[in-house]
């Protein structure tokens, strides 16, 4: 079986743009949440998001091409060459077609649609934009980036909700394992912090309402969690053939040994009784690394901060690991960076290398008040320095869909 490892991070976040200030600011536990200043949210029942802060699109695209892209393919363009870098990654003739990308995204191009939709409506259908269309579907992600990049191997896009991210860094680990590429650019991206888009998640009642005290709103497996806080951003992972990553003497992240799906058959929103399908895709990727369940050292967790998510990935991870699950660390990054939906699997999967590469575990902020049902180490507060050998991230999105990923630290 061809083994396959992680040899480029790039992320965009609410907390920070590349993956040392990302992973920085995780480690002092920085929370990315604040009042929205995107748009006038001053009649809106939710008023906080998790934005992000300071990204200058033309330090990856020219000025002509920001009219082409709605923000969601900016952010990802931009993670997607930061990756690229980082690994040393140069696409030539010779192994364009053996290098692919595999970027998603939960919902699109929402800003695009809305705008457009406000010059239809005051001006007329002959003013809409040439270019609207390629700017908002999903899949023009992955188009820019093996555009830009020059990438001609497997070429897709997976639209999974929550799971997005995960599914495509899951998915791209088999295509490489499978020896139709030996590279993947993988990973999931989101820009949602929209009026329509808020407006809708809040007639979910879904979100934080907490608008008075922004940091201290997304607060997974608290007692007094009160719903999930949007975040925006993109995470893209370089995954490598083993050998391939070797012969260019790059350094290794992690190696992804494991992954995982399943599906609930049971809801379009809420989590079947004890997280039964979050059960059987954790399996599933435990399975497929060969790893017993005693041998995971930490949880990249789901943890959105809504009271039935968190509890039932609670009972979940006991009724994986059992007795084990009480000496396992389960942490939530969503504490400091909000739900970056179909974003947040990758960006997650990155911190989850990040900590196997560092030896430390990302902490769950703002956790004060415990709740019976939710009775792990949830690494409260603060960091945590640990020896991590193999590592479990979680993604589960709206219809039933649920991703898990095993990262492993390289050993050669």
């Amino acid at each position: 079986m061809r083994r396959v490892v992680v040899t480029g991070v790039g992320v965009v976040s609410p907390v920070g743009i590349g993956p040392r200030e990302f992973w920085k600011s995780l480690c002092e536990g920085i929370s990315g949440v604040g009042a929205i200043t995107r748009f006038d949210a001053s009649s809106y029942p939710v008023r906080i998001a998790a934005e992000v802060k300071g990204f200058d699109p033309l330090q990856y695209l020219e000025k002509k091409d920001l009219k082409k892209m709605d923000l969601f393919i900016q952010y990802g363009l931009a993670a997607g060459l930061m990756s690229a870098e980082d690994a040393r990654l140069q696409v030539t003739p010779e192994n364009s077609h053996r290098i692919g990308v595999l970027v998603g995204a939960g919902i699109g191009g929402l800003w695009a649609i809305e705008e457009q939709h406000k010059i239809l409506m005051s001006r007329g259908p002959s003013r809409i934009s040439p270019h609207f269309i390629p700017s908002l579907i999903t899949n023009l992600a992955a188009g820019q980036i093996s555009i830009r990049l020059g990438a001609k191997g497997p070429n897709s896009c997976v639209a999974t909700a929550c799971a997005t991210g995960t599914h495509a860094i899951g998915d791209s680990f088999k295509i490489i394992q499978r020896g139709a590429a030996d590279v993947m650019i993988a990973g999931g991206c989101e820009s949602a912090i929209t009026p329509l888009a808020l407006a809708g998640f809040s007639a979910m009642r879904a979100l934080s309402a907490r608008n008075d005290d922004p940091p201290m709103a997304s607060r997974p497996f608290d007692a007094q969690r009160d719903g999930f806080v949007m975040g925006e951003g993109a995470g893209i992972l370089i995954l490598e053939e083993l050998n391939h990553a070797l012969s260019r003497g790059v350094p290794i992240y992690a190696e992804v040994s494991g992954y995982g799906m399943s599906g609930d058959a049971y809801h379009i929103t809420a989590t079947p009784p004890g997280g039964e399908g979050a059960v059987r895709c954790m399996r599933s990727a435990l399975e497929d690394a060969g790893v017993g369940p005693e041998e995971v050292d930490y949880i990249n967790a789901h943890g959105t901060s809504t009271g039935y998510n968190d509890l039932a990935e609670t009972q979940a991870i006991k009724a994986v690991f059992g007795d084990h699950a009480y000496r396992l660390p389960v942490s939530s990054i969503k504490s400091m960076i909000g739900h970056l939906l179909g974003a947040a699997g990758a960006v997650e999967a990155a911190a989850t290398a990040l900590t196997i590469k560092d030896g430390i575990l990302p902490p769950t902020i703002n956790y004060e008040f415990p709740d019976p049902g939710c009775d792990l180490d949830y690494v409260p507060n603060r960091a945590r320095k640990a020896e991590v050998r193999y590592a479990l991230s979680n993604s589960f999105g709206f219809g039933g869909t649920n991703a898990s990923l095993i990262l492993k630290r390289f050993e050669g």
